[in-house]
């Protein structure tokens, strides 16, 4: 039987004040409005969220996912997607995929209009992010809890393991 005080419809006007400002502490330039559209319906297991990016801000940091799978779709205004390694314009109907292990991605917005645009993907107890312009990985837990930001140097034997014998 369903749960009778869960909201199961947003209309459009009402999502304004649901709005919330992310800046990511990596990247100065971050500044991205989110609406976390299937959390305000009450869905658990897929995520989708409402961006909008204002001009001359980016999404977040340029990252890859190692666990978490994620997609964009552009709404509305016009932004640069940097894609691993490569940048691309991308406009209204635009869609882009972003399977595990990650491809490092990173939206921005140079232009005079907001960049309006629906992501999602899986709703993972834990992610994995890392940047790799920045040699950091990010731990994320959705769960709750602080996340943890690891420095990314040499590799380190796992373990403790010594190399393997040179043949």
């Amino acid at each position: 039987m369903p749960d009778d005080s869960r909201k199961l419809l947003w209309k459009a006007d009402e999502l304004p004040a649901q709005e919330r400002a992310f800046s990511q502490r990596l990247n100065p330039n971050s500044h991205l409005l989110r609406t976390g559209l299937s959390r305000l319906a009450g869905l658990q297991r897929a995520h989708v969220s409402l961006g909008r990016i204002p001009p001359g801000k980016d999404s977040f940091a340029y990252h890859a996912h190692t666990v978490e799978e994620e997609w964009v779709y552009i709404l509305s205004g016009r932004g640069l997607a940097d894609i691993d390694g490569k940048q691309y314009e991308v406009g209204p109907g635009d869609f882009m995929g972003f399977p595990t292990p990650g491809i490092a991605h990173l939206l921005r917005n140079p232009f005079d209009a907001d960049l309006v645009y629906l992501m999602g993907g899986e709703a993972v107890p834990l992610d994995v992010l890392d940047y790799p312009t920045l040699g950091k990985r990010f731990l994320l837990h959705y769960t709750g809890g602080p996340p943890d930001l690891y420095e990314l140097g040499e590799r380190s034997k796992p373990f403790g393991l010594a190399d393997p014998p040179k043949s």
